[in-house]
Formats: structure tokens, C-alpha cells, sequence
């Protein structure tokens, strides 16, 4: 019998990185409120922390060309994640 593993969108992984990255919560809180193994948590952050350079680095684009789908789900996914940020800071 094979074991199936959940399946978690690139918005769901970058929100729960992000809050292992801001260290608010343990992992044990983390991995109790999204439902996943303090390894797993882990693994995320730390694709994120290696992959963030990329985010700032100097690439030149090509002016002609629109944006993907890709990159449009990456900046609402971003945006989504701000938003929920802001709305729990503003309700203190």
C-alpha cells in the first residue's frame, strides 16, 4: 500500500517559510497550525533562505515581454501574505 502525500501550493509553502523565518512561533506551534512535521517546516525555510538572493538579483528583462502566469501567482501569492501579515499586526 503506497502512502500519499499531500500536495501544498507555492503560496501555502512561502506563508508557512515565512513564518519559520520570522521565528514568532516555534515549530512545534507552527507544525500544530498548519498541520506539518517540524521537518518538513524546515525544509521550506530553508529553500526559501537559499532561493531569496534570487529575488534581488540584478537581471536585466527583456522590456517587450509580459509577465506570466507564473510570476503573476508569485506576486499575489506575495501580496496575500503581506496582506494576512498587516491585517493580524493591525488587530493586536
Amino acid at each position: 500500500m503506497s502512502k500519499k502525500y499531500a500536495s501544498h501550493s507555492s503560496q501555502f509553502k512561502f506563508k508557512v517559510a515565512l513564518e519559520a523565518i520570522k521565528g514568532t512561533k516555534t515549530s512545534a506551534e507552527l507544525s500544530q497550525e498548519f498541520g506539518l512535521s517540524s521537518s518538513q517546516i524546515y525544509a521550506w525555510k530553508k529553500q526559501l533562505e537559499d532561493a531569496g538572493t534570487e529575488v534581488f538579483a540584478n537581471k536585466k528583462k527583456k522590456k517587450d515581454s509580459e509577465p506570466t502566469v507564473e510570476q503573476l501567482h508569485a506576486t499575489i501569492g506575495k501580496l496575500k501574505v503581506e496582506n494576512d501579515f498587516l491585517a493580524k499586526a493591525l488587530d493586536l
